[in-house]
């Protein structure tokens, strides 16, 4: 386990080192932008020529997930042509204009990680607009759980398609919920290992985990504040599930909420609100509440009955969240300030923003065979991640 450890620290550090670019030499005089997004809106017709193999797949993947479809190249509005025999390079020439949005080529790092990043520079040429691949000059991760038959778990990281998967727990009991610390440095996560649902923090660049929440109650779905400053969790101190506030490390909890049942807290990118699953009249519903205190304020999600484990995008603008109806489980998404009705996207659960705050990824599937799945909210086209082992579930995009 130490190994694999050391193994991700050193995956980590990394990142950083690649892919770079091979030369520009973009003829473009300036992006041309997609119509501006909405539900329901049909996918940007797409032709791609020249690759095979790992670049042809990771293009596809990429490129399929934020809002692209595959056509014959008479019947596109952009043509990406290249290659990635040896290096991955390409061009990418809007069928309108005639113009070549881009010419650029990576060879840095394995085949994997020069398609992700050209597949990034195809989206900004194609939309003005980054992609999802790349964070903070590696490529983007997730957490997760998962879980063979016979097992409790581990949690994972892995990059965003699945790829790469790597565990960071061997605590062979109960875990659930990972997040990322900000500045992606460690998980949060709960973990049964000592009997009792605590929450705990594993750094990622070492082999230390040390427990944040251990009252002997309910501890877990840990949020952390943008800054990194705070932690927002779920406690049971009071003797029912209420939201609490502490410093990162768990000094100083302040009681926040008083519903008769509360989960699921996330923060405004701002850091100065959370949004949470409570009950109100014993039916289940979406609030936002100041960090300082105060009166909750309730969510418009008609239509969408019992929703759960909300997720704030980055932009601010929306709120991804999971609605339960005839047994069966939704994701849906609603605008902040109500100018959108509830939109019910796809079967599936746990929903978690990439940094574009358009695509999501989320856990799909029955009990015990689920499947970590990207999706485009406003094409609602989805695709399966790579399985990491066994049921794959509660997946969190590092943002």
């Amino acid at each position: 386990m130490k190994a694999n450890l050391f193994k991700l620290a050193g995956v980590l550090l990394g990142l950083a080192l690649f892919p770079a670019a091979r030369g520009d030499n973009t003829t473009d005089i300036g992006p041309i932008n997609v119509t501006g997004p909405h539900f329901g809106m049909n996918p940007v017709p797409v032709a791609l020529t020249g690759f095979s193999g790992t670049g042809l797949e990771v293009l596809k993947f990429d490129l399929y997930v934020q809002g692209f479809s595959f056509v014959a190249p008479s019947e596109a509005k952009y043509i990406i042509s290249g290659s990635d025999s040896g290096t991955v390079s390409g061009t990418v020439t809007d069928t309108v204009t005639h113009r070549v949005l881009l010419s650029q080529g990576f060879n840095g790092g394995n085949p994997r990680h020069q398609a992700h990043a050209f597949a990034d520079a195809a989206v900004q040429a194609m939309t003005g607009k980054p992609g999802i691949a790349q964070i903070r000059g590696g490529i983007a991760k997730i957490a997760f759980k998962a879980q063979e038959s016979d097992g409790s778990g581990e949690i994972y990281i892995a990059d965003f398609d699945g790829y790469n998967p790597v565990p960071i727990t061997a605590d062979h009991a109960i875990v659930a919920k990972p997040t990322w610390q900000a500045g992606h440095m460690g998980i949060y996560y709960t973990s049964y290992k000592a009997g009792n649902p605590d929450i705990y923090l594993r750094n990622l660049a070492s082999v230390d985990c040390y427990r944040v929440a251990g009252l002997p109650c309910l501890n877990t779905s840990a949020a952390s504040s943008p800054g990194g400053d705070l932690l927002a969790y779920v406690c049971g101190r009071t003797g029912r599930p209420n939201i609490w506030i502490s410093s990162a490390t768990g000094a100083g909890p302040r009681h926040l909420t008083t519903g008769s049942e509360d989960s699921s807290p996330c923060w405004s990118p701002d850091g100065q609100y959370l949004c949470y699953a409570t009950k109100q009249r014993e039916h289940r519903c979406l609030a936002k509440i100041s960090v300082s205190g105060g009166a909750p304020e309730y969510l418009h999600t008609s239509g969408t009955p019992s929703p759960s484990e909300p997720d704030w995008s980055p932009d601010g603008k929306w709120i991804a969240y999971t609605s339960q109806s005839g047994g069966g489980f939704q994701i849906c998404v609603i605008a902040v300030d109500g100018s959108v009705r509830p939109q019910i996207l796809v079967d599936g659960q746990n929903p978690s923003w990439a940094p574009n705050s358009r695509t999501l990824i989320f856990n799909r599937g029955p009990e015990g065979r689920q499947a970590l799945s990207v999706l485009d909210v406003f094409t609602k086209q989805y695709k399966d991640c790579h399985r990491a082992s066994g049921s794959c579930s509660q997946p969190a995009w590092a943002k």
